[in-house]
């Protein structure tokens, strides 16, 4: 169980946190729920509905899609972000690696401290944007590196 001091710091070192007051973040970090996963655990599936975001408070989660590794999460790391705006499906699946401990934010709770706060929509459009921006450059990366292959003879 987190003490509310290790909580403020957790959140506060999010990056869609990190600009807001610390009298909002302390509330938004009280009303977290804190969730254990064990070693091997699907935290959630790929195609499934979502409407939390979760921090990884310790342990490493491993997100991936169709079999392929998209990122390795650790200690304050954030995922599930993108379900709580579009009310898509989840886009990739996330397994817990190691015991894996996270604070779990719901679409609701979101809502309403955006309600109060909306600074912390601007935050969570620039991690989106940052995110998008570093798909596309790897994407850009790997499309050259296939195009300046030297043909076989």
């Amino acid at each position: 169980m987190l003490t509310s001091i290790d909580r403020l710091l957790l959140v506060r070192g999010v990056p869609i946190f990190k600009e807001l007051r610390d009298d909002f973040l302390v509330r938004l970090a009280s009303i977290m729920n804190e969730v254990s996963y064990p070693p091997g655990k699907i935290i959630f599936l790929e195609g499934q509905e979502g409407r939390s975001l979760y921090i990884v408070v310790a342990g490493q989660v491993r997100v991936h899609s169709k079999g392929q590794e998209l990122a390795l999460l650790e200690k304050g790391s954030c995922f599930g972000e993108m379900s709580l705006f579009d009310a898509e499906p989840r886009s990739a699946s996330v397994t817990a690696i190691s015991g894996c401990d996270c604070l779990v934010l719901t679409q609701q709770q979101l809502y309403e401290a955006i309600d109060e706060t909306p600074d912390i929509a601007v935050n969570i459009i620039r991690l989106l944007s940052r995110r998008i921006r570093s798909q596309n450059i790897k994407l850009n990366e790997l499309k050259a590196a296939t195009t300046t292959l030297p043909a076989k003879n």
